[in-house]
């Protein structure tokens, strides 16, 4: 590979900046030298590959706040490897994985194995969140101060939520010290406890337990109560209801230190799509009504809700092919990320910029990446994607080792052409394995 490439004919975006015009980038070595509407219009050096983009959008590499991978533990459903490739496939340069391994990601031990794992694929950037609670059992708070020094970007015990008051406070107050966040899986545990999906009518004609919307809207009520008290930096993973966007809008507001995340699923789908005992569907939090969709869509739009993340949970056969009551909870979201978005700017929600802002430099922000960019001296991390061409998703063709997606069969618009990490390409849309 050139060490400078020049990718010529593009159509500029950097959701940062405000940027979007026609024009060229280049690449020297990791990292973006030079880029403009007449950089290099008439000549080019003999020592500069250039790649022609024939029109097709040039962005910043997309950031994944939340993706879970097997490794180790669960290896069956995904690895570190899988993982890469089905990122790396979905114009995702970056991503940051849950501590819900098998050991849990609590000490310094594991980080390590993330990030030598990471280097070892040589693929995307993995970055890792350590567990706030000891084996994220939500008891005792982890050595925090060891962790972040060895690189952990935030603290959450991931599909779990810290149920308790005390240890939540004295999370919020260790993060601060080390100027990290605490981001919360936002489901009250008692209330939610042996819920199989959203409660209300649909959840008692098919016979399920379900977990009401409280369960969701009285945790962050309580969090926002303790941010309050010491300070603390909070974010809120996977928003689903209508109220929890207006406590999350007043917060902001009143200037508290709190951010949140959906996933592509709560602006897509409802309750209502887990039809006929459909596991596929069944996700944590689970699927909600159709004005708690509209009113996440919304936030989406006026910026109250911050970032959209894949909430990449792989389950294998095992895991799915049972019983609605016995399947495991969560969807695979790598390969889907970008054209879900795209539908907010296809349905005329959000600008092309927004929504790209929400999967690059926003998440990037929260967690202190200096990724998310197109900047001179930036990480060449970029995706090139058609924003128009219209496909169906087919499973069968995903790089991640697992299939459960709910949108099998959907047609969608816009898709990844062309994935740059650290000026390397690592996928094109014409590789059968990146």
């Amino acid at each position: 590979m050139n060490a400078r490439v020049l990718y010529r004919n593009a159509r500029l975006l950097d959701p940062a900046t405000g940027l979007d015009t026609h024009g060229s980038l280049l690449t020297d070595g990791t990292r973006i030298a030079d880029f403009g509407p007449a950089l290099l219009a008439d000549a080019v050096p003999e020592d500069v590959e250039v790649i022609d983009l024939d029109g097709h959008c040039l962005a910043p590499g997309l950031v994944d706040m939340r993706v879970l991978i097997g490794e180790p533990g669960s290896e069956q459903k995904e690895t570190v490897k899988s993982a890469s490739r089905a990122a790396a496939a979905g114009g995702i340069t970056a991503l940051v994985c849950l501590p819900n391994t098998d050991p849990v990601i609590d000490d310094v031990a594991g980080l390590e194995f993330v990030a030598r794992r990471a280097r070892d694929v040589r693929l995307v950037k993995i970055f890792a969140y350590a567990a706030a609670t000891r084996d994220t059992a939500g008891a005792e708070i982890t050595e925090m101060g060891l962790l972040a020094r060895a690189g952990a970007v935030g603290f959450t015990d991931g599909t779990k939520a810290i149920g308790s008051a005390k240890v939540m406070r004295r999370a919020l107050s260790y993060a601060r010290t080390f100027g990290k966040v605490v981001i919360q899986h936002p489901e009250d545990p008692s209330l939610a406890e042996g819920g199989m999906m959203n409660g209300g009518e649909i959840a008692t004609r098919l016979g399920l337990s379900g977990i009401p919307r409280e369960a969701e809207i009285i945790m962050i009520e309580r969090d926002l109560r303790l941010v309050e008290l010491t300070g603390g930096r909070y974010h809120v993973a996977h928003v689903s209801t209508s109220e929890s966007v207006d406590l999350i809008r007043r917060a902001k507001r009143r200037g508290l230190k709190v951010t949140c995340d959906t996933a592509p699923h709560y602006m897509a789908l409802t309750e209502t799509d887990v039809g006929d005992y459909r596991t596929f569907a069944k996700v944590s939090p689970p699927l909600r009504g159709e004005m708690d969709r509209r009113a996440i869509v919304e936030g989406l739009a006026d910026g109250t809700i911050d970032c959209i993340a894949s909430d990449h949970v792989p389950q294998d056969q095992d895991a799915k092919r049972v019983p609605f009551a016995q399947a495991g909870f969560g969807v695979i979201g790598l390969e889907t990320l970008l054209p879900l978005t795209l539908e907010l700017v296809h349905d005329r929600k959000m600008t092309l910029l927004q929504a790209l802002a929400c999967v690059t430099v926003k998440p990037a922000e929260i967690l202190g990446l200096p990724l998310g960019r197109i900047a001179r001296g930036a990480a060449a991390d970029l995706v090139v994607f058609d924003p128009e061409v219209p496909w169906t998703i087919d499973v069968d063709r995903f790089r991640s080792k697992s299939k459960n997606s709910p949108f099998e069969d959907r047609p969608v618009q816009g898709r990844p052409l062309r994935t740059v990490v650290d000026g390397r390409t690592v996928w094109t849309h014409e590789d059968t394995v990146p």
